[in-house]
């Protein structure tokens, strides 16, 4: 019974996970997780699968609902209530389904065929991930070893003189079975630092922060399931740049104009003065409307990226999501001065449905 329950469960994981590859473009676009559950869960609405219930037998058909009066009857004295206003249309039932950002991270990877990252070197951060190193005569049924065990029954079976060729029937016993066994193994494991830069300027509006939202989401989930250590920082800016925390980060709304060097100036600053570029795996993510306030601003930008940042950083990329009050001379300023570079990746966001692509630009290089 146990073993029937274990495919069964596992058979219903496989059947989720499908049905959430199947729809992780729409959600994607349309951000329609639930919301994170702690730090690990995330909770995701599929209404195509249906919620399994008990079924009673007739002698359990009692309780809420049953015995004399009519639909729409009001109880203990209540008005009755939209009795003349019921559809004859069935609901939609959404069921809500949990998965670890792990595995979320997983069908993100296998969806959009993205890389394993490749990290810069491993530091001195230590990990215990489990290593298989051998076999036992005993364990749980989770790591039985298939092939050994049959090949013990056989053996013996042989040895017995109870093998018949034309009727090979293999029963392993309790004394056939042979487990796996596993040990902790400590690693050493790579740091990652991701910056993530937004453009609050009074150009953005909640459309182009709702498309940052969701795609900064699914760039952390990816870089967390890459690395066992991952810091994210936040900073804003208009005019002027400032860190926030990641509530702020998302609902901040300024009107001043933009001058793209003061955040890249201030995520330098915090780089050198917190952080040994040599440790750490660095990401900045920066996102815009591509408007800045002047053209000497925005070379003094591109000197920053050649000369600090594409030293350090495993790559750095700029998104720019479109806006009715935006230029988009930015990402031209970018493209016309670094068309082939390796450390800058450029990506160009019209709409929601293009966050699929946008994420697959970044990090599809798996560096």
């Amino acid at each position: 019974m146990a073993l029937k329950i274990e495919k069964d469960l596992s058979r219903f994981h496989q059947i989720l996970r499908g049905q959430i590859k199947k729809e992780l473009r729409k959600f994607m676009s349309r951000g329609e997780m639930i919301g994170k559950k702690g730090k690990d869960l995330v909770s995701i609405p599929l209404p195509q699968i249906e919620i399994p219930k008990f079924v009673y037998g007739p002698k359990q058909a009692g309780g809420v609902g049953q015995g004399e009066g009519d639909p729409g009857q009001p109880l203990d004295g209540e008005e009755a209530q939209g009795v003349s206003k019921a559809g004859n249309l069935p609901g939609e039932h959404i069921m809500e389904v949990e998965v670890s950002l792990e595995e979320l991270a997983d069908i993100l990877g296998e969806e959009l065929e993205l890389p394993k990252i490749e990290p810069k070197g491993e530091e001195d951060i230590i990990t215990q991930h489990t290593k298989y190193t051998g076999v036992s005569p005993s364990g749980p049924e989770s790591l039985r070893h298939f092939k050994r065990t049959y090949k013990k029954a056989l053996r013996r079976h042989i040895l017995s003189g109870t093998y018949d060729p034309k009727n090979p029937k293999i029963i392993p016993i309790r004394e056939d079975r042979i487990y796996r066994t596993w040990k902790e193994v400590h690693k050493p494991q790579s740091r990652a630092l991701v910056f993530f830069l937004l453009d609050v300027s009074g150009s953005m509006g909640n459309e182009q922060k709702e498309i940052v939202r969701i795609e900064t989401f699914w760039i952390d989930t990816w870089l967390r399931s890459q690395y066992q250590n991952l810091q994210t920082r936040y900073i804003i800016h208009d005019a002027v740049a400032r860190e926030v925390d990641r509530e702020t980060f998302f609902h901040t709304r300024e009107s001043g104009g933009t001058i793209i060097s003061s955040a890249y100036k201030l995520c330098l600053k915090i780089l050198e003065e917190q952080y040994d570029m040599n440790e750490w795996n660095v990401y900045p993510f920066h996102f815009s409307d591509g408007d800045n306030w002047s053209g000497n601003d925005t070379e003094e930008c591109l000197k920053l990226l050649e000369e600090k940042f594409f030293p350090v950083c495993n790559v750095f990329c700029y998104g720019q999501v479109e806006s009715e009050y935006g230029s988009g001379q930015f990402l031209k300023d970018l493209q016309g001065r670094y068309p082939t570079h390796e450390k800058l990746i450029i990506s160009k966001i019209p709409n929601k449905e293009s966050i699929p692509q946008s994420i697959k630009q970044f990090l599809g290089k798996g560096k």
